[in-house]
């Protein structure tokens, strides 16, 4: 399995440090407001990758944060007058409640920053004694950059060129512009927390450094995020590590790209601001799942509703040609290859190579980056492939090739934690109210309620409502009645006996 590291700029060979086992941390939400659809997609790539690396055999423990302290909380919470642990614990609530709905796996373990404060004043205790790191009279703590060699290794830049875009505040008291903050001293009415600086709060960059060490002892195999934290938040965690214990934070760095609206940055000032909650209300997850996968994870992504519209049209395209297969592969439907041999054999071949070919495309694309784009369209041609077969041979299909292709889909698109399974439809209402008028032929002789039924399964069938035409089946099963679907069409007989 090839995978790029964001530190190296190549593809590398994945190898964890523990046969069989991953250490995986990717950076969670600031909680201070309902997180947007570009933070969205760097959930749900990170899901797909932590599913398809439990597909593989992995054992893998993910650990995703929550910041759950910080000046934006803080912020929330004076306007809105109430406390930064009243705004924090809404917004983790809500982020929850969206993952669940995205369908995105609950990490193994999701610390918050307000519940680990020891491990971050241990680690700034350190820092401070190996000279990596200084107080000031004000009660803040810095690090200091200058201290660190490795410093500028993760985002590949010199120190000089790194200042742009960072998070840095100004204050007399620290050594060098580009020292960021471990501690900071509390203001009046702030959270804060005692230490051996005073009382004040962890500085951003040192969350994920404590909690990773906790939960999965660095290196950890995989660190992720977004590619706005490459620099200056993933700088800084590895320049601590690097101080504090002489190794890296992480072996391995991915980051995804960034969302675009219609072609802009996603901003409230354009007007094309949209939260994950928003779009879900209006539209699947799995449709949305399906867009946001079509594009490789480090690749910029343009997100528009006209795409979005098109990503459900094809996730419902997918869906009803699992269903088609899946009537198909009904351990009675006989139909056209029992009454003439051979009839289907070539297109049945064709359609049981492409199952193969699927899978061997699905997971080489996977095996090259996480390559979601690939795997997708490997899924796709083998759709369409379904979809020709079963129109060539009609009522002939092959129950166990046409099973294998419809589990295919399910389990491949499973992986990537979007479902294509069948749905359990109810019979319409007018196909329940002629079902039990006809059980008991009120009205009419036997014939003319099988003729009725009859017709009732059809329009089902022409409607692709697979479960509806189930359902009518079972009802003329009732009535002692058996259905043979044949090259001409279905009938009813008479049950034996």
């Amino acid at each position: 399995m090839q995978i790029y590291d964001t530190e190296c700029r190549a593809k590398r060979e994945f190898t964890p440090r523990e046969a069989g086992r991953v250490r995986m941390y990717v950076c969670g939400p600031t909680v201070y407001d309902q997180i947007h659809i570009g933070n969205g997609r760097t959930f749900v790539a990170f899901d797909a990758i932590r599913r398809y690396l439990e597909a593989k055999g992995y054992d893998v423990t993910f650990v995703q944060n929550l910041t759950d302290v910080d000046d934006k909380i803080i912020n929330r919470a004076a306007e809105e007058g109430r406390s930064a642990a009243e705004v924090a614990s809404e917004y983790s609530r809500a982020f929850r409640e969206q993952m669940a709905r995205m369908g995105v796996e609950p990490p193994s373990v999701q610390p918050k920053a307000t519940e680990e404060i020891g491990p971050m004043i241990a680690l700034i205790k350190e820092l401070v004694e190996g000279g990596h790191a200084y107080a000031t009279p004000a009660g803040d703590v810095y690090f200091s950059v200058s201290s660190c060699p490795s410093y500028g290794e993760v985002s590949g830049r010199r120190v000089e060129d790194l200042l742009a875009g960072a998070r840095v505040e100004v204050d007399e008291d620290k050594r060098e512009s580009a020292d960021f903050a471990l501690w900071k001293a509390a203001k009046p009415g702030e959270p804060s927390w005692e230490s051996p600086w005073g009382a004040g709060r962890p500085g951003w960059h040192t969350e994920c450094v404590a909690m990773a060490n906790r939960y999965l002892g660095v290196p950890i195999d995989i660190h992720g995020g977004g590619s706005d934290l490459v620099f200056p938040h993933h700088e800084n965690e590895n320049a601590q590590a690097e101080a504090a214990w002489g190794k890296p934070i992480a072996n391995l760095w991915m980051h995804s790209g960034m969302l675009r609206v219609d072609g802009e940055k996603m901003s409230k000032s354009l007007g094309n601001f949209h939260t994950l909650k928003e779009v879900l209300d209006r539209y699947p997850a799995d449709a949305l799942r399906l867009l946001l996968l079509q594009t490789h994870y480090r690749s910029p992504l343009d997100f528009s509703f006209e795409r979005l519209e098109g990503a459900q049209g094809a996730w419902e395209r997918i869906k009803n040609t699992v269903s088609a297969l899946t009537w198909a592969a009904r351990d009675d439907a006989t139909g056209a290859s029992a009454s003439e041999p051979g009839a289907a054999e070539e297109p049945t071949a064709v359609l049981a190579s492409a199952v193969d070919e699927a899978r061997n495309e699905f997971f080489g694309a996977m095996d090259d980056d996480f390559n979601t784009a690939g795997a997708i369209g490997a899924l796709f041609t083998l759709a369409t492939k379904a979809n020709t077969y079963l129109a060539e041979v009609g009522e002939g299909a092959q129950p166990n090739v046409a099973r294998a292709a419809a589990e295919a889909l399910v389990e491949l698109f499973g992986i990537l934690g979007i479902s294509v399974a069948p749905e359990e439809a109810t019979l319409p209402a007018e196909l329940v109210d002629l079902a039990a008028e006809l059980a008991d032929f009120a009205g009419g002789t036997p014939e003319e309620a099988a003729e009725a039924l009859i017709r009732a399964r059809g329009t089902a069938r022409a409607e692709r409502n697979w479960a509806a035409a189930d359902a009518i089946r079972d009802r003329i099963s009732a009535l002692g009645l058996v259905v043979e679907d044949t090259p001409t069409g279905s009938r009813i007989v008479a049950r034996e006996g």
